[in-house]
């Protein structure tokens, strides 16, 4: 399963997390401790860039945030990101350059890369957003099995077991999610694919791919 490394899946260069990413091998690894490393890495930012609006929320100098939106910590909001009407980060959410966290959206414990786009009536649980990834409106990630077991990633006929009871997706570079489609716990978009809209999507999509309906997957000409 060399394709659903960190290393395969994202550009590093775009976000903060770039070393800490760099220490896993798979990208659901890193979510166990997002909420301390973004303390640790919060604390070191320039209070010349950053302002601080209470305890272990970090926002950007030039970000723009509704007065509506709510900021649960530890966050941080990178520079010319916009926080649209009532969004609710609820906490442990590292949000890049360049980003849209839209009306009515829902983010917990999160990294998005540079110049993501979760624009419309979103829900991102535990999951990564790669550099340029965007949900369409009313998409979500489901972060819990039904029957609350552990996620297992899935490739054709390999399996990994995770040992962890919440993850979303993770979505690799210059992602295109259609509108009102659902990311099953532990589903893996490789770089560059394209999922219809109201998809429902599980398992690992190969990248510059395209989930079609019906859940058929085509390579991209």
């Amino acid at each position: 399963m060399n394709n659903i490394k960190i290393s395969e899946l994202y550009d590093l260069n775009h976000t903060l997390a770039g070393e800490y990413l760099g220490g896993f091998t798979y990208p659901w690894e890193a979510l166990k401790g997002l909420s301390d490393f973004i303390i640790v890495l919060g604390k070191t930012l320039d209070p010349d860039e950053f302002t601080s609006p209470a305890e272990n929320v970090w926002v950007h100098k030039t970000a723009r945030i509704f007065p509506s939106a709510y900021l649960g910590a530890p966050c941080i909001i990178g520079a010319n990101t916009e926080v649209r009407h009532c969004a609710f980060i609820r906490g442990s959410a590292l949000v890049g350059e360049n980003c849209v966290v839209g009306n009515s959206v829902e983010l917990k414990n999160v990294i998005l890369f540079d110049n993501v786009q979760t624009p419309h009536y979103n829900y991102v649980g535990d999951s990564i957003l790669g550099y340029r990834s965007h949900m369409g409106a009313g998409s979500i990630t489901s972060n819990v099995k039904s029957d609350k077991t552990n996620v297992v990633i899935r490739s054709g006929g390999e399996e990994i077991e995770t040992g962890i009871k919440k993850i979303g997706a993770m979505l690799g570079d210059n992602v295109e999610v259609g509108c009102n489609s659902v990311l099953n716990p532990g589903t893996i978009i490789g770089r560059s694919s394209n999922i219809y809209p109201t998809s429902c999507v599980r398992g690992v999509v190969p990248g510059n791919s395209i989930w079609k309906t019906g859940g058929i997957v085509v390579e991209k000409k």
